[in-house]
């Protein structure tokens, strides 16, 4: 086992502990050993690079219309409460000589939504990476999430749900394209848990 394993393992065992429960009870034993272990896979994303993901499927295209990803499921961590936040992203992008490989557009969203995080920013990495690296005319990230720190504590809001957008080139600037991508993402169940 890793240092760094073994000393988060100590650590849930202590929070354990503070919250009133015996580590050694059945049913409580392995649980640091798989709260850790459920750690290093939902905070995976920190050992990623968006932009090796993306470099890794570029490929040379005179297309020049939207092209559209719609409802990737992503799972998140609030950074406030270390609390889930989950929902789906939309993501567009107009190529500029560049188009990526599909599958790489939900990897991004892996990657950022991995790591502790507020809404806000996941959107605004998702722009910036794809922007960045496939040079596009433009792109455009919707967000729509659930978050546990509304439903479980706080303001126990069933069901609330929040939409964030990051706008980027043409989809900034031109309502149309902007247009397009709402219209498009809206129609057949976009939005939907």
């Amino acid at each position: 086992m890793s240092h760094k394993k073994e000393k988060m393992e100590g650590l849930i065992t202590e929070v354990l502990t503070l919250i009133g429960e015996d580590p050694e009870r059945e049913g409580l034993v392995k649980t640091p050993h798989r709260v850790a272990k459920a750690y290093e896979y939902i905070f995976g994303g920190y050992e990623k690079n968006p932009k090796d993901a993306l470099n890794d499927a570029l490929f040379e295209s005179s297309s020049s219309e939207m092209v559209v990803v719609r409802d990737i499921e992503f799972y998140s961590m609030c950074e406030h409460h270390i609390l889930p936040f989950f929902g789906r992203v939309h993501v567009a992008y107009i190529p500029n000589g560049k188009v990526v490989g599909l599958s790489k557009i939900p990897r991004v969203v892996d990657i950022f939504a991995r790591r502790l995080q507020i809404q806000e920013k996941l959107t605004e990495q998702i722009a910036d990476a794809l922007m960045d690296v496939i040079n596009p005319l433009g792109v455009g990230v919707v967000v729509s999430a659930r978050h546990m720190c509304m439903e479980m504590r706080g303001v126990e809001k069933m069901h609330a749900s929040t939409t964030t957008s990051a706008l980027r080139g043409a989809f900034l600037k031109d309502a149309k394209t902007r247009e397009e991508f709402y219209s498009i993402i809206n129609t057949h169940g976009g939005n939907r848990f």
